[in-house]
């Protein structure tokens, strides 16, 4: 790492997947200096509070993993607050970590800032060049827009905030209910529930064809923890001023139909797999160009089918709380 086990660290958003992740990367490293609170402990959307909460604890590094997340339903219906509180959070925290002299700070966002009909796979240049998913928009142009706040802190104040943008995530603290959870833990509770009813068949919605990128959890942390670590040059060198953000991903995609069979494999489910193809298949295609990220050095460790075990021993263990 390039800072040592006594730097205070901030990790915003630590109860969420990604948090969670950075969290444990952080425990098994022994670093014993971790600042976190909890949403009720400190309203991230609340400029004053955050600016007080940074001027009392003077973090040195800052995960900036904190964010309203949820469902494409979810961003339909609330747009506004997909936009505002996403804003505010980057916002306020970004500023806040200038304003304490905060030594590095990495913000995450997401594959979704990237235009509807992007060539694939999608290069960091893609971003700004065409029209955005429109049932996930405010959401991106708020993830946009932390890219932004980075960038344009660093050119005018010399900061070094860094950014990263992960693809499809699973594993450890996924969301399992089925009206707002994604592709993974969706395939994963139907086909558990299958498997314990002995039901012949399992729906999927779509004709299964479309193909999809997917990275475990931990190794986002660890990716998150090699950029961290990266000296200022060789961060620099690889990326722009006007376009520092890194993708982050496996470099490989996989379809519907392939992931579906993986899945119950790994559950255990023998019956049939059935494609509702009259349901929407959505973008044929979403897999993230990885080339910077593996030229500075990292690549992704964990195999689909492992963590997919993974993801089930967990959800196995924590599923009655998750139904409650």
């Amino acid at each position: 790492m390039a800072f040592d086990h006594n730097a205070k660290i901030y990790v915003a958003g630590h109860a969420g997947m990604v948090g969670s992740a950075i969290m444990r990367r952080l425990h098994s490293d022994r670093y014993k200096n971790i600042i976190t609170r909890t949403r009720s402990e400190l309203d991230l959307t609340n400029q004053q509070a955050v600016r007080d909460f940074f001027a009392q604890e003077k973090p040195e590094y800052v995960f900036l993993a904190a964010a309203r997340v949820g469902g494409i339903q979810a961003n339909n219906t609330q747009p506004a607050e997909f936009i505002y509180q996403n804003l505010m959070i980057e916002a306020n925290v970004i500023d806040a970590a200038w304003q304490a002299d905060v030594e590095r700070l990495l913000f995450l966002g997401s594959s979704c800032i990237y235009p509807r009909m992007a060539e694939q796979p999608m290069q960091e240049t893609a971003l700004l060049t065409g029209a955005l998913e429109p049932t996930n928009e405010p959401y991106a142009v708020a993830k946009i827009a932390g890219i932004k706040l980075c960038e344009s802190y660093n050119r005018q104040y010399g900061t070094d905030y860094r950014s990263v943008m992960p693809t499809n995530l699973y594993g450890p603290e996924d969301n399992y209910n089925l009206e707002g959870s994604h592709v993974i833990p969706a395939l994963i509770r139907k086909f558990h529930e299958a498997k314990t009813a002995n039901q012949s068949e399992v729906i999927v919605w779509g004709t299964g064809t479309p193909k999809r990128e997917f990275l475990y959890v931990d190794d986002m942390a660890d990716a998150c923890f090699h950029v961290m670590a990266l000296n200022h040059k060789s961060y620099t060198d690889k990326t722009q001023p006007m376009m520092s953000h890194l993708n982050v991903g496996t470099g490989c995609d996989i379809t519907i139909a392939e992931l579906a069979e993986t899945v119950g494999k790994v559950v255990g489910y023998k019956g049939t797999i059935v494609f509702d193809k009259t349901k929407p298949d959505g973008t044929l295609r979403k897999l993230l160009d990885v080339q910077r990220l593996q030229q500075l050095g990292w690549h992704a460790k964990t195999k689909l089918p492992d963590g997919l075990t993974k993801a089930y021993d967990w959800f196995l263990k924590n599923q009655n709380s998750l139904r409650s």
